[in-house]
């Protein structure tokens, strides 16, 4: 594919859809502008005209992904049936979207933390927690869980889920299977939080 098969705006997609294909696969060092450009055969001007430097470029890729493991979520939350099942099916979101891309994790909460982050990946990065906020505030609310602050419980929840999420893409799960790990941890935090409150 030459420069001139591009149509305007195609080549930043494309720049980016090759980007999340190395970082996938090789992890954000392995990320390189001029690189992208010669697979894609394009000059490096050309793609320095959608992304200034590589900063730019894994902030840009940061946004894409939090964008569609946002999607994951609320496809997830917003599925029919008891809140239990629904949060069990948005820990299955999570979990499965770091098994399946460990490294576009890595680089997306990385990247968040960087000093030049956009405020376009700061607003995406802060979707999940609210999200989760809301779902167990819904959950009081129907009778499914006992009273209690609903960001405490969306705290403890989302910090058990990413811990299996952790272990899984570090390989640190003793041959246990992602799925059975999530759903065992899933089953013992949502037994907690309906338990009622001590004191």
């Amino acid at each position: 594919m030459t420069e001139r098969s591009y149509h305007h705006g195609n080549l930043r997609a494309a720049l980016l859809d090759r980007a999340w294909q190395v970082v996938d696969s090789q992890g954000a060092e392995a990320l390189s502008l001029r690189q992208l450009a010669r697979d894609l055969e394009v000059s490096h001007g050309a793609s320095a005209r959608h992304f200034r430097d590589k900063q730019a470029l894994l902030d840009a890729l940061a946004v894409l992904g939090f964008a569609r493991l946002n999607t994951a979520l609320a496809d997830a939350v917003d599925t029919a049936g008891p809140f239990a099942g629904r949060f069990r099916a948005a820990g299955d979101a999570y979990v499965g979207f770091a098994v399946r891309h460990p490294e576009i994790l890595r680089t997306m909460y990385s990247t968040k933390h960087h000093p030049a982050a956009s405020p376009d990946l700061i607003e995406l990065s802060h979707v999940a927690m609210p999200a989760l906020v809301a779902l167990f505030r819904a959950a009081q609310d129907a009778g499914e869980l006992p009273p209690r602050p609903p960001e405490e419980a969306a705290l403890v929840a989302f910090a058990a889920v990413h811990g299996v999420a952790t272990l899984a893409t570090d390989d640190l799960l003793d041959g246990v299977p992602w799925e059975d790990a999530t759903a065992a941890t899933i089953t013992a935090v949502w037994r907690g939080l309906a338990s009622p409150p001590v004191g």
